[in-house]
């Protein structure tokens, strides 16, 4: 494989690349990794070590990948319908899944919902995908109390809606970055403080840093921070 390569799509995002060594993280969605080359190799917050073609990371679990030159990473957001086929054979941790090594984009872009998730959820998470909004009104919007919609989010999400809020803010920022704006310019577009703010919350959240999305989707091409605007 030459060079590096990123998309973003409804719902679901892919890195193919190289991975150099980094901290513990959490995704606020599904990640499959895979290895191009061998097995992926991955660490628990405790410690303990996975190998194999393929390996699923439930949302929220803390994970630190292995250095290695070539990956292909899906990360599949909790309300799509492929989520409900990692949900099938995904464990409460790091689940090897050496089926999936031959995942392609086509096999998780769609953009359909899923089938498992309460309806109420997802109609609350539509509404955060388009508005800023208070999650006391968000509950009312939906017909629920604002603990029974917190303990909703929790069981059937794994996470608070506030968490899968920032991952779907750095989607915004990194389909920005898809566009061509610069690190700033997506930092606004994702909602972000500043360019820092969005640095720290996309290397926390996706183990990426956003000039490393850029060079993925642009190879050769000079990352660009503040504009000169």
């Amino acid at each position: 494989m030459t060079g590096a390569y990123f998309a973003i799509g409804d719902g679901y995002a892919l890195y193919q690349g190289a991975v150099a060594d980094g901290a513990v993280h959490r995704h606020a969605a599904f990640q499959v990794a895979a290895g191009v080359h061998g097995a992926v190799v991955m660490d628990d917050e405790a410690g303990n070590r996975f190998g194999d073609a393929a390996l699923i990371v439930p949302p929220m679990v803390g994970h630190r990948l292995h250095p290695a030159e070539a990956l292909r990473i899906f990360f599949v957001e909790p309300q799509c319908a492929f989520a409900d086929r990692l949900r099938l054979v995904c464990g409460s941790g790091i689940t090897p899944a050496p089926g999936m090594s031959g995942l392609r984009e086509e096999d998780v872009a769609g953009g359909r919902l899923s089938e498992e998730l309460d309806g109420r959820l997802l109609d609350a998470m539509r509404v955060l995908m388009d508005e800023r909004i208070r999650m006391t009104a968000l509950a009312k919007r939906v017909g629920l109390s604002p603990q029974r919609l917190r303990a909703l989010a929790r069981e059937e999400l794994g996470m608070p809606l506030a968490r899968w809020r920032i991952w779907r803010r750095l989607a915004r920022s990194a389909e920005a970055l898809r566009e061509g704006r610069t690190l700033s310019g997506a930092a606004v577009a994702g909602g972000f403080a500043d360019q820092a703010h969005f640095t720290r919350e996309m290397r926390r959240m996706m183990g990426l840093t956003p000039a490393e999305v850029v060079r993925a989707i642009n190879p050769g091409v000079p990352c660009r921070g503040r504009s000169s605007r």
